[in-house]
Order: structure tokens, then C-alpha cells, then sequence
């Protein structure tokens, strides 16, 4: 009789220590155990520690409670402004009703990830090519707000939402650094005008602080000397005044209009032996030839009717020494 009673109470024992193994676990500190009794959902999700459930009857399926970390695959689509480009981005949510996660949707994770494609497509729809390059924070709030609006249901939310990588054709690569080196070149050139402007001003100012001054100009020819021989070369390169040049033309001009005067005279009056006309009868003499005139001169072949040979002449002389004076 005791050796039944032992025996049963061994067998207890052991259906207990079953009972217990069976129903027992353990639910981590970042899960929540959600129970299914006779496939009823229980009221509360179990906490982190040790739990029991009734082997056979519950079923409990825990849910990580955790930030997961999704990436979103690379999407192709046409932006606003017909520009095909290839978006891809990563998902970061959380489960904040495990209930909701278990019931309300087969599997969360891939939910998520599908609503993130559609909405990263929807989103490359409707921006153009600059805000994904150049907006982006403001696409990702766009993009964070669509992906949630469902996810909520779902017991789930998202926590931000970031644009990975843009990718462009090699085409629009090229034209975009085309148009970006001529905008650079366009800025230069802006600024080099600028700059030549503020130089010819100050330049204006020491022009006209120099011509006060004639001294300061010889100084500053000094000063550039000076700074071309410290290089120690051995060309001298010695600015010249451009006031010289333009004398030195003057000069030449004045000589050469001489030159063609004495030219003209000589071509009206005519060259030869130093022979002195005869004064034409009822013509009256003008007198001796002017010594200032180099050269004497004789009538020319066809006089004008009514004058004489002599007095053309003399009056030829008279004009003479007032075309040696021409400046």
C-alpha cells in the first residue's frame, strides 16, 4: 500500500515538473509575449521575466519591441520633370502594441516594407530632380508621414524615414556638370569685372594724386625698376613715358609737314641755275631777289596773260620765307 502510494506520488511529481517545463518561459527584456488561449486573444501581453501559459491551450508568440533598422531596395521611377532616376532609402519603426503587430497584420515587417516601396515611388512621382538632390529633409518628412498613416494600424511607427542614394544617369551627370562649371565661370567672371572696376577707380584716384605731383610719377618709375632688377635678371625692362612718345610725334609730324611745303613751293616755282628773269616791258621791277631764300628761282614757261614774267616771280619769293616758317 505505501509502495502505491509512493509510486503515485512519484508519478504526480513528474506530471508536474512536466506541467511546469511545458508551460514555462521566458519573455527578454526588449519582447512582450502575446497569449493565445483556444485561439482567443488574452487581455494583457505578458512582461519580461518568467511567465506560465497552460501547455496545450495557450499559445504565446513573443514580439520584439525593439527600433529595426529596414532597408528600402533601390526604386527606378521618372521625377516631376522627366528625369529618370533610380531612389532607394532606409526605414527605421518600432512596435508599440504587440497585440495590434500579431493580430491586425499576417507579417508586419513585410507590411512595412511594401508600404515604404509604393510610398518612396509615389514620393519620386511627385518632386523634381533638385529637391532629391538639394530638399531632401523635407522628402523625408513627406515620406515618413505616408509610410505611418497605414503602419498605425498595424501597431506599428515609424520613427524616420532617410534617403539613402540618388542615382543618375551618366547623360544628366554630365549636363549637370556642364551647367555647374559654367555657373563657377559665370561667377568669375562677375568678379573679375568687379575687381577691374574697384582698380580703375583707385587707379583714377592716384592718376589724378600723381599729376598734382610730377615728381611722384618719377618716383614711382623709380620704385618699378627697382623691383624688376631685385629679381636679378638680366634684361632690364625700362617702363617709358607715353608723354615722350606723343612729343616725339608732334615732332615728326611738324618736320614732315615742313617737307611737303618746301616740296609744294619747289613743284609750283620750279628748279634751276640761280638765273634772275628780265622784267617784262610795262611790268615794274620788284626789287632784288630775298637773300633768306635758298634758291633762286625762274618764271614759269606759261605767265597768266597781262602780268609779267618778273612780277610772278617776285611775288613767288615774297611768299617763300613764310612757308619756312610753317610749325
Amino acid at each position: 500500500m505505501v509502495e502505491e502510494l509512493v509510486a503515485a506520488g512519484i508519478a504526480l511529481a513528474t506530471a508536474g515538473a512536466l506541467y511546469v517545463v511545458a508551460g514555462a518561459r521566458v519573455v527578454k527584456q526588449y519582447e512582450r509575449g502575446v497569449v493565445l488561449r483556444l485561439g482567443r486573444l488574452m487581455p494583457a501581453p505578458r512582461e519580461p521575466g518568467f511567465t506560465m501559459i497552460v501547455p496545450g491551450v495557450d499559445r504565446m508568440r513573443k514580439v520584439n519591441m525593439q527600433i529595426v533598422t529596414m532597408p528600402v531596395p533601390a526604386q527606378e521611377g521618372i521625377t516631376h520633370d522627366n528625369v529618370t532616376v533610380r531612389v532607394d532609402a532606409v526605414v527605421y519603426f518600432k512596435v508599440v502594441d504587440a497585440a495590434d503587430a500579431v493580430v491586425k497584420v499576417e507579417d508586419y515587417r513585410f507590411a512595412v516594407s511594401q508600404v515604404a516601396q509604393t510610398s518612396l515611388r509615389s514620393i519620386i512621382g511627385k518632386s523634381d530632380l533638385d529637391d532629391l538632390l538639394s530638399n531632401r529633409e523635407k522628402l523625408n518628412q513627406g515620406l515618413e508621414v505616408m509610410i505611418d498613416s497605414p503602419a498605425l494600424g498595424w501597431g506599428v511607427q515609424i520613427d524616420r524615414v532617410e534617403i539613402k542614394d540618388v542615382s543618375l544617369p551618366e547623360t544628366m551627370k554630365r549636363s549637370m556638370a556642364r551647367q555647374a562649371e559654367a555657373t563657377r565661370d559665370r561667377r568669375a567672371r562677375v568678379i573679375n569685372a568687379d575687381a577691374e572696376l574697384q582698380a580703375s577707380k583707385k587707379l583714377a584716384e592716384a592718376a589724378q594724386a600723381m599729376s598734382d605731383q610730377p615728381a611722384a610719377l618719377q618716383l614711382r618709375l623709380l620704385q618699378t625698376v627697382v623691383a624688376v632688377a631685385a629679381e636679378k635678371n638680366s634684361t632690364l625692362v625700362l617702363p617709358f613715358p607715353v608723354e615722350l612718345l606723343r612729343f616725339l610725334e608732334r615732332s615728326g609730324l611738324q618736320a614732315q609737314a615742313q617737307t611737303e611745303a618746301y616740296e609744294r613751293r619747289g613743284a609750283g616755282l620750279g628748279t634751276g641755275p640761280d638765273v634772275r628773269p628780265e622784267a617784262a616791258p610795262g611790268a615794274v621791277d620788284s626789287g632784288p631777289a630775298p637773300t633768306a631764300a635758298p634758291r633762286s628761282v625762274q618764271p614759269s614757261a606759261a605767265p597768266l596773260s597781262g602780268t609779267a614774267p618778273g612780277a610772278e616771280a617776285a611775288a613767288a619769293l615774297e611768299e617763300l620765307p613764310e612757308a619756312e616758317q610753317l610749325p
